[in-house]
Formats: C-alpha cells, structure tokens, sequence
C-alpha cells in the first residue's frame, strides 16, 4: 500500500482526524492525491515534499525587514542592528509539521546547504543585503573562532524542525490545543538556540541578547503560533472530510 493511501474507513472518522495505520502520517501525505501516491515512487515524492519545505524557507527569508526601535509597554527597544524580522520561524515551525520529523530536517538541513554554498538565501543584514556563506553561522578570524549574530537561530531550525515534526508525526498537529503546543516547543528551541548564540557573538549581556534577540519578535510569534494552531487542524479536517465524500460516494449498490 502506498503511504499517501493510508487512510482508511476504520480509523477516519467523524470524531476527529485518521488514526495512523502503519508508521507515522503527515499532514503531508494525507493531502497528496491518491493516484499521485500509488503512482510516484516513495523517493520521488520526499524529494518532492523536501524541496517545496526548503523553498518556503527560502521565501521566508527573503520577507526581511530590520525591527525599528518602538515601545513595548514599559520596554523600550533600540534599532535592531543583530537579529531581522522574517517569516522563517513560522516556515520551519509550518514545514517541519507538515512535513514529519525526517523530511521537515532535510529540507531544513538542504536550505542551510544552499545558503552555505554561497546562494543568497539566509535573512538579510541591516543594510538590505541577503546574507550567505559559512561565516553567516561561524568563520575563523586570524585563528579565533567567529559566530555569525543569527547562526545560532539557524542551527535552532534544525532542532526545532526534528522536534516539531516528531510531534506533528505523533498526532500534535491535529488539534488546535496541541498544534499550538508544538508549535511554542519549537519557538522555545529556536530562541533559546538564537538568543544564547546572539550573546556569545555580538558580547552582549543576558538583558541585551534578549532585547535584540527576543522581545521585538514576540508580538508577531502570536499570531505565527496562532495561524499554525488553527491551519493544522484545519487541513486534517478538509483530509477527513474528503475521505467522507470519497466513502459517501461508493456507498449503496453499484
């Protein structure tokens, strides 16, 4: 059986998305069409799957814009000279869900590949400029070892996209309680990754890190996390209605 053709009318219900017959389903597979499934070999379509999951990375650092100073309540927040704006977090979080554990690393692990061969494809710096390279992550400097300001985010989109998708593999992404849970485990990891990585390579203090690293970017990961939580659950919806219809439709006599 192919694995987009797992679906069956014992374990897809009315009550909630399908359950998982045989090794971990993705949204991803779910929504693939079942001549597509049955027709194209496993490794043509995880190649396929992976090279879209790396494109909306691409796409997400390429909607860059340096964060203004503003006023968050009592905080005030200076030009954000380290750290930009993008909507890589919500494409690793969303691609990492979507995509499963294994397929969500490798589309992850192929961007940061093409970024590191010299394509410019990493968020851009203060001055407009897409970054790339190996010294946007870490270089050597006369014998001294360099970080890259924002290489500790990127290496966090590998671990937040293994465990993100592991969730997602494990039924998270099928309701908007869980869904939203997975996806603050993945933020949690990236920030945590970016902000200690931001500290070590511009010396800055835990207060500083967390003013250029963190607090600008909270308002939108709401509404990042929020988005996540309600798409998820939505298209194991539309996999289960489609699965109704498709039963409704072979019901009665021939």
């Amino acid at each position: 059986m192919a694995r987009g053709a797992l679906l069956t009318s014992e374990n897809m219900t009315a009550a909630g998305p399908p359950a998982l017959t045989r090794g971990p389903l993705t949204l991803a597979d779910a929504l693939l069409p079942g001549t597509l499934s049955e027709r194209a070999p496993g490794w043509a379509r995880d190649a396929a799957l992976i090279a879209i999951g790396a494109a909306l990375l691409i796409a997400g650092a390429y909607v860059t814009f340096t964060v203004p100073a503003m006023q968050l309540g009592q905080l005030y927040l200076p030009v954000n000279e380290y750290v930009p704006l993008t909507l890589q977090t919500f494409g690793v979080l969303f691609t990492g869900a979507l995509l499963g554990a294994r397929r969500g690393v490798s589309a992850t692990a192929l961007y940061l590949l093409l970024g590191i061969i010299g394509l410019p494809v990493f968020a851009a710096s203060a001055d407009g400029v897409l970054g790339c390279g190996l010294v946007t992550i870490v270089c050597m400097d006369g014998g001294r070892l360099v970080l890259g300001a924002t290489g500790g985010y990127l290496l966090g989109f590998l671990l937040a996209s293994a465990v993100v998708g592991r969730l997602a593999e494990r039924g998270w992404d099928r309701r908007p309680s869980r869904s939203l849970a997975a996806m603050g485990i993945g933020t949690a990891i990236i920030y945590v990754a970016g902000v200690t990585w931001l500290a070590m390579a511009a010396n800055l203090s835990a207060a500083n890190a967390l003013t250029f690293g963190l607090w600008p970017f909270l308002p939108g990961d709401i509404l990042k996390l929020l988005a996540s939580a309600a798409l998820l659950p939505l298209g194991w919806r539309l996999v289960s209605g489609r699965a109704s219809d498709a039963r409704g439709g072979h019901a009665g006599p021939d």
